[in-house]
Formats: structure tokens, C-alpha cells, sequence
């Protein structure tokens, strides 16, 4: 399956912006877990973080301060996520490197289509 998707007002993690926005939001939400006494979500799964409960709270927390203070809210959110064992020693370069898009609105997605079998080997 594949889509064409219009990023629009993307929260971009590939820029220096987004990752500030994003750093600025776990701060802030450390704070208000502080003063709440809630317990912090934890990202799990290993090395690879498979469940990562505390990123997805920070994101969350990012978008309602987007709201809060009346600013445009973010149409998608992008970001590269590296996973796997080095593909050789000392290697910077990981098995299973991959960029990820969420969809915040579903107006974001212009368009899907089937990608034909022999395409995906």
C-alpha cells in the first residue's frame, strides 16, 4: 500500500525547529508531571524502542500547546527512527533505518494505491 501525502504544516524532526519544538514540549511536560505527581510514561522495547508511551505523550503534550496558544495546529509530524544492529563494526549505518510520517489530518492523505507484488521484492 502506498499513499501521496501533502505534509503540509509538518512537525519536521529532520529539522533543527522541530527538534527544538519538541525538546521545549518535554520539558514542559517533565514540569507539569512535577507538579501533578503522575507517573512519567516509559518508552520500552529494548534497543530499539518498539513502545515508546513517553514519546508519544511528549508529542501529544506539543500538539495541545499548539492549541492552548492558538497556533496552527500541525497537519503531519516526521521523523527518522534508527533501528537494528550496525551493518559493520563501528558503523553509523543500521539495519533498519527508516523515516515515518503520522497523519494528523486525514485531509493531509491526497491519495492511496496498491504497490503490485513484483514491486515489492
Amino acid at each position: 500500500m502506498g499513499a501521496a501525502i501533502d505534509l503540509g504544516f509538518c512537525l519536521d524532526l529532520l529539522t533543527s525547529n522541530g527538534t527544538s519544538a519538541v525538546k521545549a514540549a518535554h520539558a514542559d511536560f517533565e514540569n507539569n508531571l512535577a507538579l501533578t505527581h503522575s507517573p512519567r510514561p516509559q518508552n520500552t522495547g529494548g534497543n530499539d524502542l518498539l513502545l515508546c508511551r513517553l514519546d508519544c505523550a511528549v508529542l501529544q503534550h506539543l500538539h495541545r500547546i499548539q492549541e492552548a496558544s492558538g497556533k496552527q495546529p500541525f497537519d503531519t509530524v516526521r521523523g527518522v527512527f534508527i533501528e537494528g544492529d550496525p551493518i559493520y563494526p563501528n558503523s553509523g549505518f543500521r539495519e533498519k533505518a527508516h523515516i515515518q510520517i503520522c497523519v494528523c489530518k486525514p485531509e493531509a492523505i491526497k491519495g492511496v494505491f496498491r504497490v503490485p507484488a513484483i514491486d515489492l521484492k
